[in-house]
């Protein structure tokens, strides 16, 4: 039938926001939690981020009728999972949220900007990404050992997995640990109806020099250049003309907009992205942007879920949660050294800024990700 939507890119829109929530919700919580949020706010972080990633998913895909494919950034809450607690409270690192928001807006509006975080060498960008994940991808090894009959059957299955059907790998591990959990708790997760839905908290923010170092610009950096950018760069690829202001200016307005209830950051994907703008999701490239639309209703249907997701949170041992984290973040840090290492002119840089970033050292109030960009940055004009 003529205008009849085929099945084939709502299937693809279906498994992007599946995959993409079951992979890395756990790190988003995780990553809100160590920052200070409380259970309730880190929730309202998850449900906000999940609206607002579906809603830019729907409105961006009917505008431009292209696959444009929103997501929260997983090296961004692999950062705050890394950052710890602010001085001052979790009110500090919502300041910082906001300030990101704005320079994405900033990035968005005034092109000059994208273009210095885009002359950040590839190899100390991804070195920076690769020692920001390292320690969380040290979970899974941390818990095989400490805790074996909890983390063993989860490593069993997401390597069967790993295998057979790769992109249900993390999800596969996630359900196998919630099984686990509900054994060790015999079926009991201390929950009741009313706790399981969802609800909106918001905090005032605060700004210090030392979170905003800390925290807003390495958010900021890392998630133009392991979000962003890789995500302008995979529509082009498959043979789209993106827009870049609006799309930028967009998802820039709406980290900020959300800030105040844990919406860290919202921008381009990049790891899930191939799988609405690719040919699988349809082979007419004028077909797909209904898959990265299906996504979007999706992601907002899933945030409905956040309640219930935090359960996995409260429940599990906090070193199972991280475990599962570190599990779906281990293709990314692949792809990270092998990228930051593929330059071996800029080697030495790029392994400087990684051994920095991964140290998790902090002086004068600033972390380790400002550190390991700047002794990168520092290196690079020595050798060369």
């Amino acid at each position: 039938m003529p205008g009849r939507i085929p099945a084939q890119p709502l299937t693809a829109g279906l498994i992007t926001a599946v995959v993409g929530f079951s992979s890395s919700f756990a790190l988003v919580l995780t990553g809100l939690r160590a920052v200070g949020a409380t259970r309730d706010e880190a929730v309202s972080g998850l449900l906000l981020l999940c609206l607002s990633m579906g809603a830019l998913a729907i409105w961006l895909g009917l505008r431009f009728r292209q696959p444009i494919s929103i997501a929260w950034s997983t090296p961004g809450a692999a950062l705050l999972a890394g950052a710890g607690t602010q001085a001052g409270g979790y009110r500090y690192a919502v300041g910082a949220f906001l300030v990101c928001g704005l320079l994405l807006t900033v990035t968005g509006l005034w092109s000059r900007l994208s273009r210095v975080v885009a002359a950040i060498p590839t190899g100390l960008a991804t070195g920076l990404l690769a020692g920001v994940l390292l320690p969380l991808c040290l979970a899974p090894v941390q818990a095989a050992f400490r805790l074996p009959a909890m983390m063993l059957p989860v490593l069993a299955v997401w390597a069967v997995l790993m295998r057979f059907a790769r992109r249900w790998a993390t999800p596969g591990a996630l359900g196998a640990a919630l099984v686990v959990v509900a054994v060790r708790t015999g079926g009991h997760l201390g929950t009741t109806a009313a706790s399981l839905l969802p609800r909106l908290s918001f905090t005032a923010p605060a700004f210090d020099w030392s979170t905003l170092v800390g925290i807003a610009l390495p958010l900021y950096v890392i998630t133009m250049a392991s979000q962003n950018i890789p995500g302008l760069a995979l529509l082009r690829h498959f043979g789209y003309q993106p827009p870049v202001r609006p799309v930028l200016t967009a998802t820039g307005l709406s980290t900020a907009a959300t800030a105040l209830g844990g919406g860290y950051t919202i921008n381009l994907a990049a790891i899930t992205a191939a799988l609405v703008a690719g040919p699988d999701a349809h082979p007419d490239r004028d077909r797909r942007w209904i898959a990265s639309v299906t996504a979007g209703v999706c992601y907002i249907l899933l945030g409905l879920t956040a309640g219930a997701s935090a359960v996995l949170l409260t429940t599990a041992p906090p070193q199972l949660v991280e475990a599962i984290a570190g599990l779906a973040l281990l293709p990314t840090l692949g792809s990270a050294l092998s990228s930051a290492l593929a330059d071996e002119n800029g080697r030495e840089a790029a392994v400087v800024t990684f051994v920095v970033a991964a140290s998790g050292v902090s002086a004068f109030g600033i972390g380790a990700p400002v550190w390991a960009l700047a002794a990168g940055l520092v290196m690079r004009k020595v050798v060369r």
